[in-house]
Order: C-alpha cells, then sequence, then structure tokens
C-alpha cells in the first residue's frame, strides 16, 4: 500500500512536470515566433537605412526652400511619397525617439499599403517621412542613380567620407577601381554606358546593382551596392529541431532531479520499513535541509522517540518481572514449610494446588523475560550467532523435551530429506518448541512435524488434531498475552506469550511465522518460513 502511494505520488509529480514541459514548448514556440520577427524587423531597417540616409543626406546639402520642390519632384521618379515636417508634429514613444535621435530608421507597416520610414535631418527638428508600397526596378534605379550623382559631385577623401555615412549599419556599398565580375557582355556595355546594371543571384537569393560614376577622378570608377540577400526565416524544421532538443534536455534535467527525490523518499520508506519489522536503532542519512531533510530529520526523532519509550518499557517489565522472584520465592519456601509441618490430607493438597500456581508463575516470569529480551535484542540490532542447524535433529530434540509432558498424545517427526538452514540454533529451536507445546495444549491425540528443504528457503510444519483457529482470529494468535475464546482458555494453560515470541524470532531472522488449517489432521498447521540466504533486518 505504500508502495502504490508512492507510485501514485510521483505520477502526479511526473503528470505535472509533463504539463510544464508543454507549456515550456508552447513558449519556446512563441519565443522562436518573437525572436524571428525581431529579426525580420532588424531586417527592415537595414534594408530602408541607406536609402533613408541618402535621403537625408541629399536634403541636408539643400537650401530649405529647395527641399519640398525636390522632394516632390524625386517623388514620382522614385515611385515613392516623401514629405518633410516638423518631429513634434506626430506622436513618437520614448523609444521610438531615441532610435531617431541617436540617427536610425523606423520602419512602420502599413498592412496592405505597404511601408512608412522615417527619419531625422542631421542638426535639425524636420522628420522626413517616406510611404511605399513596395520594393521595385524603378526605386532601385534611381536611389542607385541618385547615389552615383551625390558621389560623383565631390572628390578623394569627400567621397569616401560620404560613402561611409550611407553605408554605415546598412547593407554593403563600395566603391571600387576593378571591374565587377559576373557580367554579362550586354550588362558591360549598358553600364559602360552609365545607365544601373541590377544581377541576380538566385541561388543566393541575393543581388547587386552596379554604377559607373562620372567624374576626373578615374582611380575609383565603379559603385558596388550589395549583395543585398533576401531574408531568410528561420526553417520550421529547424526550429522543431531545436525546440525538440530543447524539451529533451529539460525532460532528462527534470528526470534526474525527480529521480534523486524519489530515491531519497525510497530510503525513507526503507527506513520506515525496517523500523516496523522491529529494528528501531535504523536511522535516516540527513543530506540537505529542504523539505526532505527536515522529513528525514523528524523521523528520526521519531524513531528516537519510539525507541526510547520501548527500552523503558522492556527494562520496567524486566525490572518488575525480576522483583517478582523474591516475593515468589518466598511464597514456595512458605509453602514447603507449612507443607513439612502438617500431614492433613485436605491441607496437603491445597499446597500442592498453591504449589502449581507457583510454578505457573514462575513460567510466565520467563515468557516475559525472555519476551523482553528478544525485544531488546531486536531493537538495539544486535547480530545473530549463525550456525549451521539441522533442522531434523532439532526437531528430535524438541520431541525428547515436550513427549513426557503429555504422555496422552503421539508427537510425530514426518519422514523426509536431511534440512539444514543457518540460523540461530537457540532461538529457532525455541521458536519450534513453543508451536510444539501450543499444539500440544489443543490436540486431542495428535502432533506432527513436518520439514521441508526448498531451493530459497526451509519450512518447518506443526500440525495438530485439535479445533483448529478460526480465520478471522488467525493474525490475533501472534499478539503477546492474546487468547482466544474458544481454544485459549485458562483450562488448556499457556499465558499468551508463546506464539509472540515465536513471531519475534522470525522477525529477528527475516522469515516469518502464520498459521492455517491442517489439510491432514484438520487442527491448526503452524508454519515457519526461514530464507537458506538468510538476511536479518538491517
Amino acid at each position: 500500500m505504500r508502495r502504490s502511494l508512492a507510485d501514485s505520488t510521483f505520477l502526479r509529480v511526473y503528470v505535472l512536470l509533463a504539463l510544464a514541459l508543454l507549456l515550456t514548448f508552447g513558449l519556446a514556440l512563441i519565443g522562436l515566433a518573437m525572436v524571428d520577427q525581431v529579426r525580420r524587423e532588424h531586417y527592415r531597417e537595414q534594408l530602408a537605412q541607406a536609402p533613408m540616409q541618402l535621403l537625408v543626406e541629399v536634403l541636408v546639402d539643400l537650401p530649405e526652400q529647395q527641399r519640398i520642390p525636390w522632394l516632390e519632384q524625386h517623388s514620382e521618379q522614385l515611385d515613392m511619397a516623401m514629405t518633410l515636417y516638423p518631429a513634434d508634429a506626430i506622436s513618437l514613444n520614448y523609444f521610438e525617439r531615441t532610435r531617431l535621435t541617436n540617427g536610425r530608421v523606423l520602419v512602420k507597416s502599413r498592412g496592405d499599403h505597404g511601408w512608412r520610414l522615417q527619419q531625422l535631418l542631421p542638426g535639425s527638428d524636420q522628420l522626413l517621412e517616406v510611404h511605399l508600397a513596395g520594393l521595385s526596378e524603378q526605386q532601385l534605379h534611381g536611389l542607385t542613380e541618385l547615389f552615383g550623382d551625390w558621389l560623383s559631385g565631390v572628390q578623394g577623401q569627400e567621397r569616401q567620407r560620404r560613402l561611409q555615412r550611407v553605408a554605415r549599419g546598412s547593407i554593403p556599398v563600395e566603391l571600387s577601381d576593378r571591374v565587377p565580375e559576373g557580367l554579362y557582355p550586354r550588362q558591360m556595355s549598358r553600364l559602360e554606358e552609365g545607365e544601373v546594371v541590377i544581377r541576380l543571384l538566385p541561388g543566393r537569393w541575393s543581388m547587386s546593382m552596379f554604377l559607373r560614376l562620372e567624374g576626373p577622378d578615374t582611380s575609383v570608377r565603379w559603385l558596388v551596392i550589395g549583395p543585398v540577400t533576401a531574408f531568410e526565416p528561420m526553417p520550421g524544421a529547424l526550429q522543431l529541431f531545436l525546440l525538440f532538443i530543447l524539451l529533451g534536455v529539460l525532460a532528462v534535467t527534470i528526470y534526474l532531479i525527480v529521480r534523486g527525490v524519489e530515491a531519497r523518499v525510497a530510503r525513507l520508506e526503507l527506513a520506515a520499513t525496517r523500523i516496523a519489522g522491529g529494528r528501531l536503532d535504523t536511522r535516516v542519512k540527513v543530506e540537505s535541509s529542504d523539505f526532505l531533510g527536515r522529513l528525514g530529520m523528524a523521523f528520526n526523532g521519531m524513531a528516537t522517540q519510539v525507541q526510547s519509550l520501548l527500552r523503558a518499557q522492556q527494562d520496567m517489565i524486566r525490572a518488575v518481572s525480576h522483583e517478582l522472584r523474591t516475593p515468589v520465592a518466598r511464597i514456595r519456601f512458605a509453602v514447603q514449610m507449612v507443607e513439612d509441618m502438617t500431614d492433613d490430607a485436605p491441607i496437603r493438597r491445597q499446597l500442592r494446588g498453591i504449589d502449581g500456581d507457583i510454578d505457573e508463575l514462575d513460567g510466565l516470569i520467563d515468557e516475559i523475560l525472555t519476551y523482553a529480551r528478544l525485544g531488546s535484542e531486536s531493537a538495539n540490532g544486535m547480530e545473530l550467532e549463525l550456525t549451521l542447524v539441522d533442522c531434523r535433529a532439532m526437531a528430535e530434540r524438541v520431541i525428547d523435551a515436550l513427549s513426557p509432558l503429555h504422555g496422552h498424545l503421539r508427537i510425530e517427526l514426518a519422514d523426509g530429506d536431511e534440512v539444514e538452514v543457518k540460523a540461530e540454533s537457540r532461538y529457532l529451536q525455541r521458536a519450534l518448541q513453543n508451536l510444539v507445546a501450543n499444539a500440544c495444549r489443543h490436540a486431542r491425540s495428535r502432533v506432527v512435524i513436518r520439514l521441508h528443504g526448498e531451493a530459497r528457503l526451509v519450512r518447518l510444519d506443526v500440525e495438530d488434531d485439535g479445533p483448529g483457529i478460526p480465520p478471522a482470529e488467525r493474525l490475533q494468535v501472534f499478539k503477546p498475552f492474546a487468547r482466544l475464546d474458544d481454544s485459549r482458555t485458562r483450562r488448556s494453560g499457556g499465558y499468551g506469550l508463546g506464539l509472540s515470541i515465536v513471531q519475534k524470532v522470525m522477525t529477528w531472522h527475516g522469515g516469518s511465522a502464520s498459521v492455517d488449517e491442517s489439510p491432514t489432521l484438520g487442527g491448526a498447521r503452524f508454519t515457519l518460513l526461514v530464507s537458506r540466504r538468510l538476511t536479518t533486518p538491517a
């Protein structure tokens, strides 16, 4: 029952962790989608940075009164709507305003209507806003030509500085004195004539723009823009693969954590089982100060308290039993003196009855002391002195000891093979003798001892032809001072401790004692099971 409870507890833990993993999986999917969206927005800003920076630089070079006409003229040429107005005229949040102040471009989607680009003019509070429906060849040609015209207006280092201002944090842009490679002859002819040439690289999903610069400086002749690569979202298969790897790592990590917790709880369960088996010196190793560590400390405190209470109880039982011996001895001496002083037959008969009661009280004291000693040795974890016991010879000794006391009964040892087992010889014989003595008190005419040697254990059966024990009361007979109304009365003798001693001995040996109905004699059959590979409770 305890094992199934632990299993159900950890089943709930595993289910909750599985739900947590699924939640993590969903969050990871959302996270990947967000990362992909951020990459997409960064790509758009990087793509828009160079043309917007070019337009801003051109406007800055123009007088203020010429800027609006220039925008109106080039809006149609570049196939994009361009306007200029004060930055305070639009509502911007803190992050957007910070980006504009730092010279960055704001890219905002307009849904099906395209995109809106915004950038501040350096040293001014004016904002350039560009609306475009998409990226077209007309825009690429127009912007490249505008860039070339703007660079052609200066020479030397100034041209290089202009190039760097536009190319900063944007797509690749360079001036080269080498003729572009990979162009068809017709493209080279057009390039020599001063046209913009666009080369597509389908295998790489990219394109480059080329333009010959006009001017006296012939050392740098070619403007190369690109390659501009298309946005590549993270492949879905790769996303799933990474997510499953993450899920696997989390699953293994959580399994190891829960496995460690389960192992610690299993040690608690083992310790509780040992204490239930009578090994009250068992303690749990406390490894941490978490809730399981505190549970272990509470468990050890409980075990210490229980062991202390039982030890005190056993000490009291031994002390009382020893103290009873002195008055019992005085009573016996007094009875013997009275018996020697009188010859009256009725008085001597009464004295013999008193003497029998004294013998019974002596036997009870011996049983109590034996029971207390077994409990004390088991609780203190004392090791058994194991020897190889010949079970058949032991049974014969028990028969020889009890046969003279029960002359009206036939006590037999059934035929069989020799059986040996490693055990504490004295206590195992005491257990068998208690069972045979119990059978003799209730048998009508016959008691049989049977020995069975099996591969892993030895079985000792004691059967009688008495009234037997009702099934509902078979577990009660092993309790101390237990007496059954029909078969265990004062007239049958016994003190209610013999079978309890048997149970203690078998528990100490790591075996068991049980009772059922004898299939051959019809009475009770008591069974002792002792393992051939004896392992005492530790």
